[in-house]
């Protein structure tokens, strides 16, 4: 019988499936669902750090003639506080009804001391944490070196807060993937999660308005990711992956795992087709298993990335010419 059990960084899980971090996991209610239909784990609605500033902002912009900075002060740790005591009673009350793994998340997008939160995620019982980092490049003068070193900065920080496992949930916009993946794995990094879905913005041309696009995933997305767990999975020695968009079943499942990914990330296809879609999925990947004669997911992870293929330029051409020039 195929044994679906992988760690990751350090963890036991009872499946390769994760579900992502979002709408998905804010309450314990829907955590409990996702258990009983088979996810291995699940990551926490991030607390966003620039969230927590709009909110603060806002507050203080409604009549910033009439307010001392005492009260400033209050309305900055109260906005916080208040966002961090939600998410400390997410861990705490998740931890009590299920036995899969809970992974916090925070988004944050600079080093500040709100990082310290970590250690409170710890304490509340959180069995690793994620961080979710995307520095949106718009700065002229600011080097691609002092943005991908922000990343580092807030890894290490945070490192040196708690003792849990902590993954980066990073993007692709980096000069050289390889490069930045061994620096986080140097600073500690247990897991990167490849990769972040970001907000992308459209044109309403009705309305002449800036507006959000597509909110969820594609199964095309999953081809960026695709190439870069199999080159990065044998590029970066000590380097597991969470592959993470555009997988919507079971066969992007398991491509993800054949190609070195330790586990996967569900989001957009929960939201679409509802938790029983795991239960779907892992049920498939038992008769993949059974097809192939594999035993446990340890058989075939990594058995088609890039070191492990006769011809590692598959994974290399950058240009459809270079693929048509070589057909007949």
């Amino acid at each position: 019988m195929a044994n679906l059990e992988t760690k990751y960084m350090g963890l036991s899980l009872k499946s390769p499936i994760v579900v992502a971090s979002s709408g998905l996991t804010n309450t314990v209610e829907k955590i409990k669902e996702l258990e009983l239909a088979g996810a291995g784990a699940v990551v926490l609605k991030s607390l966003f750090e620039e969230q927590i500033n709009a909110e603060v902002s806002h507050l203080i912009n409604k009549n910033p003639q009439n307010l001392y900075p005492e009260a400033e002060d209050y309305i900055w740790n109260y906005t916080r506080n208040n966002s961090i005591t939600k998410h400390i009673e997410l861990v705490r009350e998740a931890k009590k009804v299920v036995s899969i793994p809970v992974i916090a998340s925070i988004n944050c997008v600079s080093d500040k001391e709100w990082t310290a939160f970590a250690k409170d995620l710890e304490q509340a019982g959180a069995d690793a944490l994620e961080l979710n980092l995307f520095i949106l490049p718009t700065q002229r003068d600011r080097s691609s070196a002092e943005i991908e070193q922000l990343y580092i900065d807030v890894l290490t920080k945070i490192k040196k807060l708690v003792k849990i496992p902590v993954s980066i949930k990073i993007g692709f916009y980096f000069t050289n993937l390889a490069s930045m993946a061994d620096k986080l794995v140097g600073a500690g990094a247990q897991a990167v999660v490849m990769f972040n879905r970001f907000y992308e913005p459209d044109i309403d041309i009705n309305n002449l308005e800036i507006v959000p696009s597509e909110v969820f995933s594609s199964p095309s997305d999953i081809r960026r990711s695709l190439r870069w767990v199999g080159i990065l999975s044998a590029a970066v020695p000590n380097l597991q992956i969470a592959a993470s968009t555009g997988i919507h079943d079971s066969e992007a499942v398991i491509k993800q795992i054949l190609v070195g990914a330790q586990v996967t990330q569900l989001c957009s296809t929960l939201y679409i087709n509802g938790a029983q879609q795991i239960a779907g999925i892992l049920d498939d990947l038992k008769e993949f298993m059974k097809k192939w004669n594999f035993k446990t997911i340890d058989d075939f992870r990594g058995r088609l990335s890039y070191k492990n293929i006769p011809d590692p330029q598959l994974y290399e051409r950058s240009q459809f010419m270079k693929y048509f020039s070589s057909k007949p």
